[in-house]
């Protein structure tokens, strides 16, 4: 029964942090202007969300740190995945800042927010291989808890497992409550594995599920409150990060399979135009698709989410 608690109480610290924080933030991210700003070349439908506070991710980020740092003394194993956390929530932030604020549309440059991704993880990576008994073995799904030794190729896996996810995440946020709910469901797959073996993991899971709890309030169509790359990106470095530390980051391609999906859809979007001057989809990511195909946003988010609920229960299955 103290176990369950423990295992409760970080998700109710993060969604009160959450929930009480989002109402304070939200008016002042519109005095400051820290307003989205709509693409041109976007859904029109879109075009009417100009204007709503973004760097929601704030929000995010702050109920996920202080419900960490509870945590902190009595497992330190979270510190990695805090950190990662935060780096790619600080990417995301200067990102953000420079669209809202120095209004330049795109953000940081592209090589400016690899350089970012890259050390965040090189970091990470050296830690991992000095401070931690992860080890460079990997879980197989679907093989009664087989794993693979990959030795050197471990590294170079870690760093294409971490960048994809955090990119992935970055291109899933682009409807209303999407990114939120999505992730609050992988968070509690991850959640779920970390309380099954006993990692130490699950306070900081558990405030990401709670974080992702209280922002979908204020999140959910019509949002009052966007999360921009501050959320996105930091929320990507949580879930790859969390999946590294439990030998587990296969298991990203099944209960992330949205973000890789959205990743996919982008770079086969820009080589087929590239190649014939002809797109593949009406719009990607891939969500603007079925968008621009008659679905309402609020019928893509719910499919979306139920594809990955569905997936978080093939992945225990994998286990």
């Amino acid at each position: 029964m103290e176990y369950d608690f423990m295992v409760l109480a970080p998700i109710l610290i993060a969604f009160g942090i959450s929930v009480v924080l989002s109402p304070v933030m939200i008016p002042f991210l519109k005095k400051l202007k820290f307003g989205q700003f709509v693409r041109d070349d976007g859904p029109e439908s879109h075009l009417k969300k100009s204007g709503t506070p973004t760097m929601g991710g704030l929000i995010i980020l702050c109920s996920i740190v202080v419900t960490s740092l509870f945590y902190m003394k009595t497992n330190p194993v979270i510190l990695p995945v805090l950190f990662v956390t935060l780096g790619f929530g600080l990417v995301g932030f200067l990102d953000d800042y420079i669209k809202v604020v120095m209004k330049r549309s795109m953000g940081l440059r592209a090589w400016q927010k690899m350089v970012g991704q890259f050390v965040i993880t090189a970091i990470f990576a050296y830690y991992l291989a000095n401070y931690t008994e992860v080890g460079t073995s990997v879980l197989i799904p679907f093989t009664d808890g087989k794993m693979l030794d990959l030795g050197f190729w471990f590294y170079p896996f870690l760093f294409f497992a971490v960048i994809g996810t955090v990119n992935g995440t970055n291109f899933t946020d682009g409807l209303d409550g999407l990114l939120s709910s999505i992730t609050v469901l992988t968070a509690t797959f991850f959640t779920v594995v970390a309380i099954g073996t006993r990692s130490g993991l699950e306070p900081i899971t558990c405030a990401a599920v709670g974080a992702l709890l209280g922002f979908l309030v204020f999140n959910v169509y019509p949002a009052k409150v966007f999360m921009g790359d501050t959320g996105s990106l930091a929320l990507g470095g949580l879930i790859a990060a969390t999946a590294v530390m439990l030998r587990m980051p296969i298991y990203i391609v099944i209960v992330g399979f949205i973000y890789f999906v959205e990743v996919l859809s982008v770079i086969i979007q820009v080589l087929y135009f590239k190649k014939t001057g002809k797109r593949v989809f009406k719009m990607a990511p891939i969500h603007h698709h079925f968008e621009l195909s008659g679905w309402p946003e609020t019928k893509v988010v719910a499919i979306f989410a139920i594809i990955t609920a569905i997936l978080c229960l093939l992945g225990l299955v994998a286990l």
